[in-house]
């Protein structure tokens, strides 16, 4: 997958078949996310056209999705602050046009003629020529008026959401809701675990080690096409993804079971510290994912396709490690799809599954075993809040307090508990990280 860079140094296609085509995409695109809710990759991978054209193109279409996405609250505002009526509603498809030429024009620094004469006849092309006129009248003047504008606007809260909004300022007050807001407006750095000889690695990738191990690195550039790819040194996963796999300890040896394990990060670090570790993935295609990556890595682990909730597997393990489905909200700068998908309604019956996926970890793990739970969340329903409940009911677990020393010193990401908390807002001289909630837990013997 091509990752875009800073928009100064990306490939904008002019007003050709070719820039028309790539547009063409992302108006498509849009749609299905915001009309169809259909994840972005997934909507990616199933849009035909997108797969005949080059990779810059692809990686053009896929940047001006995000930033849409990214910068949506924002473009909708001056959108209405345009328009002296509100368009019709069978006229939605305009409103995306317009999206994605203001997303151009204000945030890609696309110049205007392209910007403005690709919008003015996609217009066309989707069924509204005779709105043409309005689409180039109302990207001119806010091209003009938009940098005025964008000065005046609270982005953070703009582009927010107000059911996740509200949860976040419940959650951690206005200000630290505020912060983590500011970091989703920015693409998330490429992060990357190596199996050995980080130092190397940091050089050739040209790569900063963070305190907790991870090497990161300015997101851009075709990953495969990155030293050490085609011969398994690395693979990519969020600094905070990486956390959890470690609390075990030293695991050579010990039977591990990774519960939810796709796309396979946290199995191929059990596996490259030298555990059996066993994978499972409700699905098919996503488990055929973490294959192919511990192939290219050169490990191994036990695969096998079932439900979290009812896996017997060769039970009890010495570990178990829950990476449980949930919002996804401590990813929105990677997904900027997520919050416009996601509802309280979704966190709800997520936080009812993930609560039966912990009862049936219990059972899993054997008597004086560990257990890691872990969501990407920033929400506590899906964290904090778990975790409480399931201590309360059950005796036979307690709770290992994690140490700073075992994250890399990083003292501000624990919890009076002992639990991990990342958010996006941590470390912004770095880089920021992903939200999540971590806690261990050990059965009593």
């Amino acid at each position: 997958m091509t990752l875009a860079g800073p928009a100064a140094m990306v490939y904008i296609p002019r007003m050709t078949d070719t820039g028309l085509a790539t547009r063409k995409a992302a108006v498509e695109l849009l749609r299905a996310v915001l009309a169809q809710r259909r994840p972005i990759d997934e909507a990616l991978d199933a849009h035909l056209a997108l797969q005949g054209m080059e990779s810059r193109d692809r990686a053009f279409t896929r940047l001006l999705l995000t930033t849409t996405l990214r910068r949506l609250g924002q473009i909708d505002a001056l959108i209405d602050s345009a328009l002296k009526t509100p368009l019709a509603r069978g006229a939605a498809t305009v409103r995306d046009v317009l999206r994605l030429g203001l997303a151009q024009r204000l945030f890609l620094a696309t110049p205007s003629h392209a910007a403005v004469d690709t919008s003015v006849e996609l217009a066309g092309l989707t069924g509204f020529a005779g709105m043409k006129g309005l689409v180039n009248a109302v990207l001119r003047r806010l091209g003009e008026d938009g940098p005025a504008l964008l000065a005046g606007q609270d982005a953070a809260r703009l582009n927010t959401p107000d059911w996740l909004w509200s949860r976040l300022v419940e959650a951690y007050g206005a200000d630290t809701a505020a912060a983590i807001a500011e970091a989703h407006l920015h693409e998330a750095p490429l992060d990357l675990s190596v199996k050995a000889d980080p130092e190397v690695w940091a050089g050739q990738l040209d790569a900063r080690p963070l305190p907790t191990g991870t090497l990161r690195r300015e997101a851009g550039g075709m990953v495969p096409e990155l030293p050490g790819f085609a011969e398994g040194a690395w693979w990519v996963q969020d600094a905070a993804a990486a956390l959890p796999a470690r609390l075990f300890g030293p695991v050579e040896g010990r039977r591990i079971l990774d519960l939810c394990s796709a796309p396979g990060g946290k199995t191929a670090q059990l596996a490259a510290a030298g555990a059996a570790v066993t994978a499972i993935d409700r699905s098919t295609r996503r488990l055929k994912r973490v294959a192919e990556n511990l192939e290219r890595l050169g490990l191994a682990a036990e695969l096998h396709t079932a439900e979290a909730e009812t896996f017997t597997g060769a039970a009890p393990y010495d570990g178990v490690l829950l990476d449980a489905p949930c919002s996804a909200t401590g990813t929105i700068r990677r997904h900027p799809d997520v919050p416009r998908l996601k509802g309280p309604e979704d966190v709800a019956k997520l936080a009812a599954a993930q609560a039966r996926m912990l009862r049936r970890a219990v059972e899993l793990v054997r008597p004086g075993g560990i257990l890691i739970w872990c969501t990407c969340s920033l929400l506590p329903d899906e964290g904090e809040a778990q975790i409480d409940r399931l201590l309360a009911e059950d005796d036979r677990l307690a709770r290992v307090p994690v140490a700073a020393a075992e994250i890399g010193g990083a003292a501000e990401l624990l919890t009076p508990a002992g639990d991990v908390r990342t958010l996006p807002s941590h470390w912004p001289d770095l880089g920021g990280l992903d939200g999540f909630h971590i806690a261990r837990l050990k059965r009593r013997s």
